[in-house]
């Protein structure tokens, strides 16, 4: 009798749990895209860093002649303001590339000196003759130099 008193008082027991149900496969995962990280060029990296930057990006030779050729160069702003503050701006309507070619111009005048001051201080060489150069101003910062 106490029996049936406790279980007519006591809750039923719980019913079992049911069977887990099987975990559907999953695909793998796809990763996220990563958008492709910017290379800075050097120009830019100097200009970032507030350096002075200056580099030649392209020579071109006469085939026929290779006394004659030019040079591409590539500068950035703080290259420009340190060769006004070097005196290579003349005048208010010189542009930017009058004052880097006369900057490199000084700088093939110097090379060019270097090496004449060599060849006379060179006894064996004081006798060979030497060559004119001349300029020509093409217009838009370029010079022609044979």
């Amino acid at each position: 009798m106490f029996k049936a008193i406790k279980d007519w008082i006591s809750p039923p027991p719980p019913p079992p749990p049911p069977p887990p149900k099987p975990k559907k496969p999953r695909a793998p995962r796809k990763p996220k895209p990563v958008p492709p990280k910017l290379e800075l060029t050097e120009k830019e990296k100097a200009t970032v860093a507030g350096e002075p930057y200056v580099a030649i990006l392209r020579v071109d030779l006469d085939p026929g002649d290779i006394n004659n050729g030019s040079f591409e160069l590539d500068w950035n702003d703080k290259f420009l303001l340190n060769l006004i503050k070097q005196g290579y701006k003349f005048a208010q309507k010189d542009t930017d590339s009058e004052i880097v070619d006369r900057w490199f111009q000084t700088v093939c005048r110097n090379i060019a000196m270097e090496v004449y001051e060599q060849e006379i201080a060179d006894p064996e060489k004081r006798e060979s003759e030497l060559r004119v150069i001349r300029q020509k101003d093409l217009g838009d910062g370029f010079t022609e130099v044979s």
